[in-house]
């Protein structure tokens, strides 16, 4: 009886750990330094997004375009992204991350200039194209990168970094719109669209002061230059010294092999890797699949795109006639949404992942479900309820909010943390395709949607999706908090299938499979 006990205890303490944050030590002034440097990429995707959401009013007037042809041309950056987030994961593995860095900074800033100096609606199309690539490699590479220099103790607040410049460029976009608008209908919208090419440049210069990721290095065979900026990264020699020996032994080095160039046995140049992932995988790498694939179509699909880039005819639709008010109200969303991103930096590694995304998410449902009210409400009434229309506002940033205090920041910190070394970069990169289709679907389809279903029942439809990600995330996501990248894989390949009153886990109420009480999310199980 008592070594049953004994079992018992262990599986409950294994999966409480799973489940519960760790305590939090310090920072590391020089790892948030290069966190910041690599996370300004993400700049590129929000200046697009937010300037896109009131340019799009001129564009539409100057170039005599349809609501369908606006649509196409707002969504379709994230599909021209699926060529950059498909190709940074071999080009990040081949000349490393911090040139990919740069490489998509280039790229961005061709675009950017392309879309300024657009003629007509084919040409800023092709400016849309190449800026999409910049984008794929940016919003891959740069989660990746602040992941690998991370300690465990602050990966979280440093991994949302890229979330939090997103939203910084949202906001600089959405002020871009309100100063340019004055200007005569030829050139604000295009001053809007190539100013966005100063950011790429002072991308191109802060990235000269950044390390080579100390993975990257480890899978090259650099082991003396990974263990200076092992040492620079973490909290203590000792964990730099830890954080060595697992990458070591994730690239198949000896632990006695301590020259500063070695030999790696197992280049991980992405070879095998989809195999791993999709063909044969084991029940902890398949789990880990399903929660990073899940939280990034979730994420996307409850409609954040819809709000963000079409927020200017939201706000005419319950109302609000005016272009300057109408910019002048996406420009509060901005900022109401960068303000809870810098909230939500700070909060990641004291709540911990878990927490943050079950309350962001099911605010989510509720702000989505008082906007999709108010907006039929409107649409109904032949009178202009102003007690709707500040409703619909008030719901608006409430779910800007929300999103930004947990589904924003965790899904690029969650999908960067959970994969093994050999599988990160294609792993990330796969996340990203995810991300950047279903983004893609949304804004191609909003204008569209509104008109087959009102306006107010496609923010019910997002509704119902986000209320089934709460559920996908309660079910699927283990904490990750406080765990090294290398112990990470041992979370997964389990889920808590019935808890107690109290949140402690009930062993009765997991299903055994032959892993301690586990759930196995297959059966080839790694011995």
């Amino acid at each position: 009886m008592s070594e049953e006990k004994t079992v018992e205890a262990k599986v409950q303490k294994t999966l409480d750990e799973d489940f519960q944050p760790k305590k939090k030590p310090k920072r590391n002034k020089y790892a948030f330094a290069c966190a910041i440097l690599a996370s300004m990429t993400s700049i590129l995707l929000g200046y697009d997004i937010g300037v896109m959401s009131g340019a799009a009013i001129y564009i539409q007037r100057d170039l005599k375009v349809s609501d369908v042809q606006i649509e196409i041309l707002l969504g379709i950056i994230n599909l021209y992204s699926l060529i950059g987030s498909g190709l940074a994961g071999r080009t990040s593995d081949w000349i490393g991350r911090r040139y990919t860095i740069v490489l998509a900074g280039a790229i961005f800033f061709a675009g950017a200039i392309l879309m300024g100096f657009s003629p007509n609606y084919s040409f800023l199309m092709f400016g849309r194209f190449v800026a999409g690539i910049g984008i794929g490699y940016a919003l891959m590479i740069a989660p990746v990168y602040t992941a690998e220099v991370s300690p465990a103790s602050s990966r979280g607040f440093l991994t949302s970094f890229p979330e939090v410049f997103i939203n910084g460029g949202i906001l600089l976009g959405y002020i871009s719109n309100y100063a340019f608008s004055k200007l005569t209908l030829k050139l604000g919208w295009r001053l809007m669209l190539g100013i966005g090419a100063i950011p790429s440049v002072l991308l191109g210069v802060g990235v000269l002061a950044m390390p080579e990721s100390p993975r990257w290095l480890v899978m090259r065979g650099r082991l003396g230059d990974a263990i200076k900026v092992l040492n620079k990264t973490s909290d203590s020699p000792q964990e730099a010294q830890l954080r060595l020996s697992e990458i070591k032994e994730a690239a198949g080095i000896p632990q006695d092999c301590n020259d500063d160039v070695v030999q790696v046995p197992k280049q991980n140049t992405g070879e095998g890797v989809w195999k791993e992932l999709f063909l044969y995988p084991t029940p902890a790498i398949r789990h880990i699949v399903i929660a990073a694939l899940g939280i990034h179509f979730f994420q996307q699909a409850s409609g954040v795109d819809a709000v963000v880039l079409y927020s200017p005819r939201i706000f005419e639709k319950a109302g609000i006639k005016d272009d300057t008010h109408k910019l002048l109200a996406t420009v509060a969303v901005g900022f109401v949404k960068t303000v809870f991103i810098l909230v939500a930096t700070f909060m990641l590694d004291r709540v911990g992942r878990r927490p943050l995304l079950l309350t962001s998410v099911g605010g989510m449902v509720l702000s989505l479900l008082a906007l999709a009210g108010s907006l039929t409400i409107i649409d109904h009434s032949e009178k202009k309820l102003m007690w709707a229309v500040g409703l619909s506002i008030a719901t608006v940033l409430s779910y800007v909010a929300t999103f930004s205090i947990g589904a924003g920041p965790i899904t690029w910190v969650y999908s960067s943390e959970i994969f093994p070394l050999r599988l990160r970069a294609q792993g990330c990169a796969m996340g990203v395709v995810v991300n950047r289709v279903t983004s893609g679907v949304i804004s191609m389809t909003f204008l569209s949607l509104s008109k087959g279903i009102t306006i107010g029942g496609a923010f019910f439809l997002f509704s119902g999706i986000a209320t089934a990600g709460w559920i996908f995330f309660y079910t699927m996501l283990p904490e990750t908090r406080g765990k090294t990248l290398e112990e990470m894989e041992g979370s997964f390949g389990k889920f808590r299938v019935k808890s107690n009153a109290n949140g402690t886990t009930n062993t009765k109420g997991v299903v055994e499979n032959g892993s301690n009480g586990h759930v196995q999310l297959g059966t080839n199980v790694r011995n």
